[in-house]
């Protein structure tokens, strides 16, 4: 059978393919109206896409007339598998929103109305328009605010709530919601309200702030940071998390809310899901966050009286991103340049934080990263470099069968060490194997690591992956030159295993 060739004019200048419900601009081109809804409202675009001329208003005109056309030219080829366009369903219009945003003033039809209006803005893009147009927006807030100031749960504030949020507010909407009464309203559903709500809550709350000005963003109440604390500490869901910290990301750069999101126990809650966190954006996010709190006296002490603060900070560094480094990196700055104590020195040697800078000056990072690295490491060299070296009693050579050779073949491994760095089996290592077969030459490599006691190594060039753990575990086998080999534990005084 031929291929069928369609009109072009049926076609959405945006998809190129059929349109189900054409609509046309101000310009005079005709679209499909999920896609254009979605080039001005969801991409934030003001301009036509074809003729790239300024759309002089956002109302879309539908195009009756293509659409019978389209629909005419399916029925004549239904024989040929192309099914009919079912007709659109009309956008709303502004009567009939005004009639229900009146009967959800009454309190007997208010829960079906708000549930009506939720059900018309799922419909489309250009029914959420409408509604902000006529005035939903404010009604919706102040029913907030009117039915926050009850203690109790209350299902017309949850309903509003959703509403709001999901009508993906313009710039000029969210700023008219950028008041005292309702942001307290918001806090008070973020410590009172359901699950559901305190997500929806947080995430308007977000959205909200990311439009506010400087002084806004300075007169924030403390029960705000609390509340979202709280919510990060509850993991409601993976949105609501993301949205406390880039909440946070936005309004801690200034330094009063720096300290009010320290009060709030903001800290330990962050160090702690950076510890079970595996999401690297995420992880990313909240380095970002700490950063800015130990810029302030009270957040370096807060992530240093935590146990693992400084552990898992150090950790992260080069596992996750180079911003994720970057913020680590600035992270251990601060500690060191402001709360840089001597007990404080001896703990980041002991966690093998010194010698993770050590390799972010070798491996290829940002320069910035270095930088800081080189100086926190001339900072407090004298300390560093006067701690009790314990020996090591160097093993030059050893022999491994693996997997890749016959039974009665052998490869022998030399390792040479050449210790730059050793404190309580924290240190910087260079490893140079030679792989020899039946005592044949081999190639040589040179591999840089670092072992640390928090059981963790990163590693540069050739990227071969070693780690060292400090206890008297034996491992079944390890990878060694991309060749998995049986193991013979590398014993030294510190009593360090490597393996691949």
């Amino acid at each position: 059978m031929a291929e069928i060739e369609v009109p072009p004019y049926f076609l959405c200048p945006i998809t190129l393919q059929i349109m189900k419900d054409p609509v046309t601009v101000s310009t005079g081109i005709t679209y499909d109206r999920e896609s254009i809804e979605k080039w001005i409202f969801s991409q934030n675009n003001n301009t036509c896409p074809v003729t790239r001329q300024l759309l002089s208003d956002i109302e879309l005109t539908p195009n009756i007339i293509l659409r019978r056309l389209i629909q005419s030219w399916c029925t004549l080829h239904a024989s040929d598998n192309i099914q009919r366009l079912p007709t659109p369903k009309a956008p709303i219009n502004k009567s009939q929103l005004l009639k229900l945003l009146n009967e959800a003033k009454s309190p007997q039809t208010q829960i079906n109305s708000l549930e009506k209006l939720k059900s018309i803005a799922s419909q489309n893009q250009t029914n959420k328009r409408c509604m902000e147009r006529i005035g939903a927006v404010e009604f919706l807030a102040s029913l907030i605010v009117k039915k926050t100031i009850q203690v109790s749960e209350n299902r017309a504030t949850d309903e509003a709530l959703n509403i709001l949020y999901n009508l993906q507010l313009s710039e000029p909407s969210l700023k008219s919601l950028n008041n005292e009464e309702f942001i307290e309203a918001l806090t008070n559903i973020m410590r009172h309200g359901k699950y559901e709500s305190r997500a929806y809550a947080i995430m308007l709350l977000k959205s909200i702030l990311e439009v506010s000005n400087h002084a806004q963003l300075l007169n924030l109440r403390p029960e705000l940071f609390a509340e979202s604390a709280l919510i990060l500490k509850d993991q409601i869901c993976n949105k609501a998390s993301k949205a406390t910290l880039k909440l946070l990301i936005n309004v801690c750069p200034y330094g009063r809310n720096r300290v009010k999101a320290v009060e709030s126990g903001t800290v330990s809650i962050l160090i702690d899901l950076l510890l079970d966190s595996t999401d690297k954006r995420e992880c990313e996010m909240i380095l970002m966050v700490l950063d800015f709190l130990c810029q302030c006296a009270e957040g370096r002490a807060e992530l240093l009286n935590h146990g693992a603060g400084l552990a898992i900070v150090s950790k992260k560094i080069l596992r996750i991103s180079q911003g994720g480094s970057e913020r680590g990196v600035r992270i251990l700055y601060s500690i060191c340049k402001f709360s840089g104590t001597p007990k404080v020195v001896q703990e980041m040697l002991q966690i093998g934080a010194v010698a993770k800078l050590c390799l972010v000056i070798q491996v290829d990072c940002g320069l910035k990263i270095k930088e800081m690295a080189k100086e926190m490491l001339k900072l407090h060299a004298r300390a560093w470099r006067n701690s009790t070296l314990k020996p090591i009693t160097p093993l030059t050579a050893m022999s491994l069968s693996h997997p890749g050779l016959k039974t009665n073949e052998s490869t022998r491994i030399e390792l040479n060490f050449n210790l730059l760095f050793l404190e309580q089996g924290c240190f910087l290592f260079q490893l140079r194997t030679i792989l020899r077969e039946d005592g044949g030459k081999g190639e040589h490599e040179t591999w840089q690591g670092s072992i640390g006691s928090d059981h963790s190594c990163c590693h540069g060039p050739p990227y071969a992956i070693c780690r060292g753990i400090l206890s008297e575990e034996r491992l079944p086998f390890c990878n060694f030159n991309n060749i998995a080999v049986n193991i013979i534990a590398l014993q030294f005084d510190a009593n360090v295993v490597l393996f691949g």
